[in-house]
């Protein structure tokens, strides 16, 4: 089921304020989450990730689903020489987040720059006014 307000206080305050936030902050990206009139946008830090390294989707639950996978490897290439240091690394980052129910999931998208990956999460149009509807009787 959707939550409508509680959705940042539930998702990010558990994650964040845990435990295992302690643990894990070495591969956990920062995150900021801001909302503006028409959307919610999440900004995840992911320096020097390929958007061909990011998959992003909303399951059938209603839950965003973020997968951030980064590897990197530093070699420098010498035949006259063979390597003493030879330095790579790989991160994997998955992360679920409810959505709030004023989310148009079909409009959903995300884009890779400057070390950011930027969600924007655009919101349902409000109908404005109440609208009646006349119940028959039978």
């Amino acid at each position: 089921m959707y939550r409508r307000n509680s959705w940042f206080p539930t998702v990010f305050d558990e994650f964040l304020n845990s435990d295992l936030m302690n643990t894990v902050s070495t591969t956990a990206p920062s995150v900021n989450v801001k909302e503006t009139e028409k959307a919610y946008i999440v900004e995840l830090a992911a320096p020097g990730v390929k958007k061909e390294y990011c998959r992003i989707h909303v399951d059938e639950d209603h839950n965003l689903c973020v997968a951030i996978e980064n590897k990197f490897e530093h070699k420098e290439e010498d035949k006259h020489s063979h390597y003493l240091r030879r330095e790579f690394s790989y991160t994997n980052y998955e992360q679920k987040y409810s959505l709030p129910e004023d989310v148009n999931e079909e409009e959903i998208n995300a884009k890779v720059e400057d070390g950011i990956l930027t969600i924007e999460l655009p919101k349902l149009e409000k109908v404005v006014g109440k609208t009646t509807k006349q119940i028959e009787i039978k």
